[in-house]
């Protein structure tokens, strides 16, 4: 059975409405950028202060978020975790969200911050995304095989968007 999709304006929405500090990166990073990739989650980095942990928390509940285990158990999401530098993948009423504490060589929400932009997503609606660039750097300091792969299109894209500045 193929992955069900997040509902990525959903899931950005909830999190904007519950003042949630968090930068949105990986392939839905990518699409705002316009990248022709396709994702079926939705990736944040968030700040790990105690009160944007407490805001995460607090919308992850109300989404209904568990922990995507392999062995099938029932794992909520905790400030402890969600607090550190750490990976939280979840499964929420709204499609799987990817928490992440750090990205590429150790990079939070307060390094990435300066190298990242708000988007408009209408009605008012901001959201902090990562600079194709850093996405690109991110990828390349993971390593992972998925990440080589989309590098050349994330490129192509830079270097387009580069051309129309001109």
């Amino acid at each position: 059975m193929p992955p069900t999709a997040a509902d990525v304006s959903g899931l950005l929405r909830v999190l904007a409405a519950h003042d949630v500090k968090f930068i949105v990166i990986g392939g839905v990073c990518a699409v705002l950028h316009g990248a022709p990739v396709s994702t079926f989650d939705l990736d944040i980095v968030p700040d790990r202060s105690p009160d944007n942990v407490a805001r995460l928390l607090e919308v992850l509940k109300g989404l209904g978020a568990v922990h995507r285990d392999p062995a099938g158990r029932t794992i909520e999401p905790d400030a402890s975790r969600l607090g550190g530098p750490g990976h939280n993948l979840l499964s929420t009423r709204s499609g799987p969200l990817d928490v992440l504490g750090t990205i590429g060589a150790g990079r939070d929400f307060q390094s990435l911050e300066p190298r990242s932009r708000l988007v408009d997503l209408g009605d008012g609606v901001r959201v902090r995304v990562l600079d194709l660039d850093a996405l690109i750097e991110t990828k390349q300091e993971a390593g992972r095989d998925k990440d080589r792969a989309v590098i050349p299109i994330l490129q192509q894209t830079l270097a387009e968007s580069r051309r129309h500045r001109t």
